[in-house]
Parts: C-alpha cells; sequence; structure tokens
C-alpha cells in the first residue's frame, strides 16, 4: 500500500529526480514534473495528496501557483515550497498565503522526509478525523493481563496534563499508546503531532520544533502545531544537548521563543516522549539531561513485548489480517490453528511491528486457501536465514575490508527484512543519517523493494 501520492514540482532535473527516488524508496507514489504548466495538468488529472513546489520556475513562480490553487474554490493538498538560499522571505509569505511549510536547498533527506510525513499526517487529522491512519480511539489490542495494565495506565495518564514518557522495544506499540494517551484526553479534538527526533538531522531539529521567525514573520514549528493538543517525540534519546536544553526551558517555564524571535509564545500542548533506551543510564553518561528526564518521566508508561503477552498474538493477528484485507481489498485467507500455535510460540524479536509485517506479506503473496503451519514455518526460516548469525572461519581470513563490506551488508539486509524495507526505521537503527544510508546502500549493491505493494 502506497502512503500517499506526492507531486513534486522543480525545474532543476536533479532535484527533481533525487526526491523522487528518495520518496518512492519510502514507499509513496511520486509525480515528478518540471514546470507549472506540467503542474497544472497533473493536479487536473489526478489530485495529490501532496505538493512538493519550487518557487522558481521558468513559466511561472510557485508563490503565483499556489495562490492560483488556493483562490480556486477546490479543496487543496498540504503544499510545501522548496526554497533555494535567499528565498527564505518568500517562503515565508507562502506560509501567509496557505503552504504547509517549506524545506530549503540544498535538501536534507531526513527533513525532507519529516515535513512529508508531518504534512500528510496534518491533512489526515484535518479531513476526516483519523491520526496517522488510525481513529481518534485507537485500540490497544489484547486481553492479556500486561494490555489490561497499559490500557489502565493509558487512561490514569489521560486524566492529568502533564508530559508522559512511554518506554518499550522498537515495535512493540508506543507511538499507538500516545496516540491512546491522546485520544481518552481532554485535548483529543486537538492536533496529535508526531516528530520522529532520531530522522530530523541536528541542525534542523530546533527550528522545527520551535519555529523560526525572520523581521517580524514567523513560521510555526511543531510546538505551535500541536496548540490545544498533543506533541510526540519519538525516540527523544536521539534529541541533541542543545534541543534537550531548550525543551527543558520550555517545560520548565511553560513558554518557548521561535529561533531568531523576542516574543514568548505560549506552550499549550501535552508533551510525550518514546525511547527504547534506557534513559537514566543515559543520563548517568552524561548524554541525557537529567532535568529534562525528570520532568519527562513525570508520568511513565511500559509497553510490553510481545514476547511478554504472546497469548493475544492469534487476537492481534486477526486484527491485522482483517484490517489488511479491507484496506488492500485482497482475498481473506484464515490462519489454521496450527500455524496460529507456531505463532504463538515464536518470540517476535520484532515485536507488534514485526507481526503485522508477517500478516502482510502472506496476503500480498496472494495465495488460495488456509495459511498452514507448513507456510508460517517457510516464512519464518526465511527471516531466520537473513539473521547475521555465527560467522564462518573463512570471514576472518578476509582482508578488513572486505570482512566489513560483507558484515554491513548482512547487517542492512536483515534489518531491511526485520522493518519491511522502512528505510526510516533502518536508519534510527543503524543510527545514520538517511542520506548516508542511501550512499551506504547503493555502495553495497543493495536494492530497495519498490514493488511491496503489487
Amino acid at each position: 500500500m502506497k502512503r500517499g501520492c506526492v507531486l513534486v514540482v522543480d525545474d532543476e532535473p536533479e532535484i527533481r529526480h533525487l526526491v523522487q527516488e528518495i520518496l518512492e524508496d519510502e514507499d509513496y507514489q511520486a509525480v515528478a514534473v518540471a514546470n507549472a504548466e506540467a503542474a497544472r495538468a497533473a493536479f487536473r488529472k489526478r489530485r495529490p495528496d501532496l505538493v512538493l513546489l519550487d518557487i522558481w520556475m521558468p513559466d511561472c513562480d510557485g508563490i503565483t501557483l499556489l495562490k492560483e490553487w488556493m483562490e480556486g474554490g477546490a479543496a487543496v493538498p498540504p503544499v510545501v515550497m522548496i526554497s533555494g538560499h535567499g528565498t527564505i522571505e518568500t517562503a515565508v509569505e507562502a506560509i501567509r498565503i496557505g503552504a504547509h511549510d517549506f524545506i530549503e536547498k540544498p535538501l536534507s533527506t531526513a527533513r525532507l522526509l519529516n515535513v512529508v510525513e508531518q504534512a500528510l499526517r496534518s491533512a489526515h487529522q484535518g479531513r476526516d478525523g483519523m491520526v496517522g491512519g488510525m481513529q481518534l480511539r485507537p485500540a490497544i489490542i489484547g486481553r492479556s493481563p500486561a494490555m489490561g495494565r497499559l490500557r489502565a495506565e493509558v487512561e490514569d495518564a489521560a486524566a492529568l496534563d502533564v508530559p508522559v514518557l512511554i518506554c518499550g522495544e522498537r515495535g512493540s506499540g508506543r507511538i499507538l499508546a500516545a496516540h491512546a494517551v491522546h485520544a481518552h484526553s481532554t485535548r483529543r479534538a486537538g492536533p496529535c503531532v508526531v516528530v520522529n527526533i532520531a530522522a530530523t538531522t541536528s541542525a534542523r531539529l530546533v527550528a522545527h520544533l520551535f519555529g523560526v521567525e525572520r523581521e517580524g514573520q514567523a513560521v510555526s514549528g511543531c510546538l505551535e502545531q500541536a496548540r490545544d493538543g498533543s506533541l510526540v517525540l519519538e525516540e527523544v534519546a536521539a534529541m541533541d544537548g542543545v534541543a534537550q536544553e531548550m525543551l527543558r526551558g520550555t517545560l520548565e517555564r511553560n513558554w518557548f521563543r521561535r529561533v531568531g524571535g523576542g516574543r514568548p509564545v505560549p506552550l499549550d500542548c501535552r508533551v510525550m516522549a518514546t525511547t527504547d533506551r534506557d534513559l537514566e543510564a543515559e543520563v548517568t553518561a552524561g548524554r541525557f539531561d537529567e532535568d529534562l528526564f525528570s520532568r519527562l518521566s513525570l508520568l511513565p508508561l511500559y509497553v510490553p513485548a510481545l514476547r511478554e503477552h504472546r497469548q493475544d498474538v492469534p487476537e492481534l493477528i486477526d486484527y491485522y489480517l482483517r484490517r489488511t484485507v479491507e484496506t488492500e481489498r485482497l482475498a481473506y485467507r484464515r490462519f489454521s490453528t496450527a500455524a496460529l500455535n507456531v505463532l504463538r510460540n515464536y518470540a517476535w524479536p520484532g515485536n507488534i511491528a514485526e507481526l503485522k509485517a508477517l500478516v502482510q506479506r502472506l496476503l500480498f503473496l496472494k495465495k488460495r486457501g488456509d495459511i498452514g503451519e507448513a507456510e508460517i514455518r517457510d516464512a519464518l526460516e526465511r527471516q531466520r536465514r537473513l539473521a547475521p548469525d555465527a560467522l564462518p572461519e573463512s570471514f576472518y581470513n578476509m582482508p578488513l575490508r572486505e570482512a566489513r563490506d560483507r558484515f554491513e551488508r548482512a547487517y542492512l539486509l536483515y534489518h531491511l527484512e526485520r522493518t519491511d524495507g522502512n528505510v526510516g526505521e533502518l536508519a534510527h537503527i543503524a543510527a545514520l543519517e538517511r542520506t548516508h544510508l542511501y550512499r551506504k546502500l547503493k555502495g553495497l549493491g543493495i536494492e530497495l523493494r519498490r514493488d511491496k505493494d503489487k
């Protein structure tokens, strides 16, 4: 399933094709055109979910085209302006006209993908009361004692308008828990904005969170975009020292200043944070601000790993099976009792995210009949073979560079399989900036799948 259709409008072929390639690697459908005339034609042919619009083009500038769309009377999807050096003021003007945000050249992959994700999320919230594709009251699936405790903790946290720290392993459902806290809180009518800290470059993070102000013109950051709602800081341990200090001051004073601004802006959102690391250990090691940790952890929530509530596996499989069948319009396939028993006893190192990906892959194969034990064991064995197991003795006889390349290739292939090809999650696991990661994948001859939805 594609994550959305993005129309890319830029007269520079290299930038246009690079952006299209990056978006397609992230499972978006990307349509790239070179000028305003082609953009109008593409817009008429199919209304995109998002537009990336360059400001300077040969036939018509992006500001004029944006005004044309905004004044046309029809619904306009989010528009993100692409601005070169010296055009920030023009980009700010575009925000006033109705653009969602702007990104500067030279483009940062992390910034680009983060803006695209946030723009689409905002569109979903405004259009149909959805948050990241989930209903406003997302369900915490499972009848185990562990899930019962989590539901009770979510309701307790929702009743208090204070920061929440959500801990748990990657893939366990921490963002779902954050959405559940928001959905049960008094702020549920407001937006729930999620920022992936690990996927945002340090250079852009402060401006992205706090906004920018230049010569009296302001571009709001995520703290303002989440007004009357909730801001979720995903993978908060990846936040650098400057951003930690600014966030700590914001939570202490209940106000903040935009980058370059002088006027205090009131903080009017609940801040939640997620982490898969031991933040107390990060504090001890000097990598995380102790005061910030104390403020974020006023209400700690722990999302259990799937191996801690494996009795919920059949119910989770049924949920994702029916959801995938409905959203992808695929044929329903029943899991046999023997197949469910195998999965119930599996360790699930990738947690719920791994379970969901497994269900989707089995349905995307479009086989017929029930899913039996043999098919499940084959799928799990294929996954096991990709794991970087004990190294053969011949490995140690290789030149260091060759050995390193082989390990990196096996490591990246393993985690690509575990994350179902999600490059953003892979970048977080490998602790690499996305642009660096793309270069490394290319250098190792690893091609990203672009046909997972076929």
